[in-house]
């Protein structure tokens, strides 16, 4: 058994699926999986087993191992007792991921590129070197695939995950198969763990973000609490959520879920020394006291909300206003000199006092009205937002109140202005590199 093939503890499809496709690639490897795998993974092995065979550590002579190719991770620690074999000077180490974290495995080949499955990345040789699999393969592959970009809509999804998809439906791919894998089990212990964490949540405003995060006690093995996480952020109906999941062992289980671009859950999860994807992280910590663990992920919120781009970064400035006094006829030539649809109203201590659009000429109905000062007729309700909120948040902002752009305060004085253009700038990665 000279070439073996490995990847992550709790195992998921992606996972499982990039296995089977190394032995595929690599004719003769066997597939190694380590001893906890994911609830779903189980399940669909035990009706499969005969056709996608699998191995497991006691089952492999070590000595005989001369190729190691790993996919889906680049940590020796997320390894199960394969990791033993660290070390060997007679051994390859091929690599095959999808995340750009630096990790510990020296590789003699490795393909690392940005992807929203690994999957993908082998989908890619497969099809370049135009190897036939079955129907079945296609649809393993396919599960692995969406199960880690959310069905294509993961912010962490490329064109070429896009393209696998394609093909992969190309060659029969079973959604409906698909669909009944990647169903998550979600039974009476979910539900009341659930509902636990509903009782007494908060919602907390960190950095700009709305976060929630909720300690619960379990015992025994409970499945799907990632499922339970994420329901729990969306029914909180926040920007992240995080549950920490204490056990009588004194080990902590961390499971995060993110539904904004803008705060990488995989990244937050890392530093706590496990690992996983912008939109969804965990990390098992042992002998750690619960609430300094709580403390740590306030924090990496907050870091990760000091690199991340803010509404003070992307605003128009200085901006054009116009002193409460104006009279609409000189409000009317100035909308049409500047090509703009509204203007501020401020006062001389730079204090906003309204609004005035060109829908609010629509109030005027003499000719003479037009003599009367902006503040007659300019909207006093206006919505603002500080430089330090998300593009995210003055996007909800602006859809929320059919308003085109945002004044942007700071000490209740206007420093700029966040308009549709520059929200666009942001989510279409048009920013100047």
């Amino acid at each position: 058994m000279e070439q073996v093939v490995t990847t992550h503890r709790n195992t998921d499809f992606d996972a499982l699926a990039s296995s089977v496709c190394a032995t595929l690639l690599y004719p003769g490897a066997v597939v190694v999986l380590p001893r906890a795998v994911n609830p779903n993974v189980r399940a669909f092995l035990s009706i499969h087993k005969d056709v996608f065979e699998t191995l497991t550590w006691d089952e492999i002579p070590p000595d005989g191992v001369r190729r190691l190719i790993v996919v889906d991770v680049n940590q020796w620690s997320r390894l199960g007792r394969i990791r033993s074999l660290r070390g060997r000077t007679d051994m390859d180490v091929i690599l095959w991921d999808h995340h750009l974290i630096e990790g510990d495995i020296e590789a003699r080949w490795s393909c690392v590129r940005p992807m929203g499955a690994t999957i993908t990345l082998m989908i890619q040789r497969l099809a370049e070197a135009e190897i036939p699999f079955s129907p079945m393969h296609a649809t393993l592959f396919l599960a692995g695939l969406y199960e880690d970009t959310g069905s294509l809509m993961f912010p962490s999804t490329t064109a070429e995950d896009a393209r696998a998809a394609a093909f992969l439906l190309e060659h029969e791919a079973d959604l409906n198969i698909v669909g009944n894998l990647l169903r998550p089990a979600y039974g009476e212990r979910q539900k009341e763990i659930l509902f636990n964490m509903l009782q007494g949540a908060e919602r907390l405003f960190v950095s700009g973000y709305t976060v929630s995060v909720s300690r619960q006690a379990i015992s025994g093995h409970v499945n799907s609490l990632s499922v339970v996480v994420h329901m729990y952020r969306q029914i909180m109906n926040v920007d992240a959520a995080f549950g920490i999941f204490t056990t009588p062992d004194d080990r902590c289980i961390v499971i995060g879920r993110s539904g904004i671009d803008a705060l990488d859950m995989g990244a937050i999860m890392r530093n706590l020394g496990g690992g996983g994807h912008p939109g969804a992280g965990s990390a098992l910590l042992k002998s750690v006291n619960p609430d300094s663990i709580t403390e740590m992920l306030l924090d990496l919120v907050r870091g990760n909300g000091q690199a991340s781009v803010r509404v003070g970064d992307l605003m128009s400035f200085p901006v054009d206003t116009i002193p409460p006094e104006t009279p609409m006829r000189e409000v009317a030539m100035l909308l049409r000199e500047k090509g703009c649809t509204g203007l501020p109203v401020v006062d001389g201590d730079g204090k906003i006092q309204g609004v005035i659009s060109r829908r609010d000429f629509r109030k005027l109905r003499k000719d003479a009205q037009l003599d009367a000062p902006v503040k007659a007729y300019m909207s006093r309700s206006v919505v603002t937002i500080d430089p330090s909120k998300s593009p995210m948040q003055a996007a909800r902002l602006m859809v929320r109140h059919d308003i085109g752009r945002l004044p942007v305060v700071e000490n209740e004085r206007l420093i700029g202005i966040m308009t549709r253009s520059d929200a666009m700038t942001y989510f279409y990665d048009l920013l100047p590199t």
